[in-house]
């Protein structure tokens, strides 16, 4: 892989070609990316590069009036986190990802930082993110299974079916499609257009939509199908 980078759904919204066609497009904030580590085969046994996106900040343990500890940002970077992030010279970072690049050597910890313009207008991209969580919901809204006859002596309206048999195996299946968690899960569009990128601003406008809510994480990388 030679380009990737992480990225912050901001929204969606529409510009115009320059022949005034309109096109749907999904604002990223991509980077910028500092890399924290590099993975070589001779210490880690592979080749990746570690990137931070989004500083955050230091979880801080005080002591009250009473003596008692009292935790300051209780979601901040733990000490672990600190000095990992020490090591290469930058801040304690939110989001922190490995990608494996196939020019590795080209990077060094506290010194790269891959930003918005490593991409270009015309790419084709796979943006993978976790998509938005619905709760609960029956088999009918989460897997789109046919319902059952609306009349009213029916008493088989949104029941998904039959579960299992009653002899061989007597048991529920695996993978049957039933009533649980709708969404949030990871999902991957392949193949997606750069329309315009914003290198002074870090924002990359994909065409289309992208998986998750505003504000979700997003990898962004080069398209493994690439097509017109």
């Amino acid at each position: 892989m030679k380009k990737a980078i992480l990225a912050e759904k901001v929204g969606m919204t529409q510009i115009f070609d320059e022949d005034g066609h309109l096109i749907p497009v999904t604002v990223l904030k991509a980077g910028p990316c500092e890399v924290l580590q590099v993975k070589t085969i001779e210490n880690d046994g592979y080749e990746a590069v570690q990137v931070g996106f989004q500083d955050k900040k230091e979880k801080i343990v005080t002591k009250d009036g009473a003596g008692k500890k009292v935790v300051r940002n209780p979601h901040g970077a733990t000490k672990a986190e600190v000095g990992h992030a020490k090591k290469a010279g930058v801040a304690p970072k939110r989001y922190v990802r490995e990608i494996k690049f196939e020019n590795v050597a080209d990077y060094v910890a506290g010194e790269t930082v891959i930003k918005a313009d490593i991409f270009a207008e015309g790419d084709k991209i796979d943006v993978s993110a976790r998509s938005k969580g619905k709760g609960y919901a029956g088999g009918i809204s989460r897997w789109g299974l046919k319902s059952g006859p609306s009349g009213h002596g029916s008493k088989y309206h949104r029941h998904a079916g039959s579960n299992g048999s009653a002899t061989t195996p007597g048991r529920v299946k695996p993978g049957k499609k039933m009533a649980g968690h709708k969404g949030f899960l990871n999902v991957t569009v392949q193949n997606l257009e750069i329309v315009k990128i914003d290198a002074e601003n870090d924002l990359i406008l994909v065409r289309g939509a992208v998986p998750g809510p505003k504000k979700a994480l997003v990898y962004v990388a080069e398209s493994v199908k690439a097509r017109n």
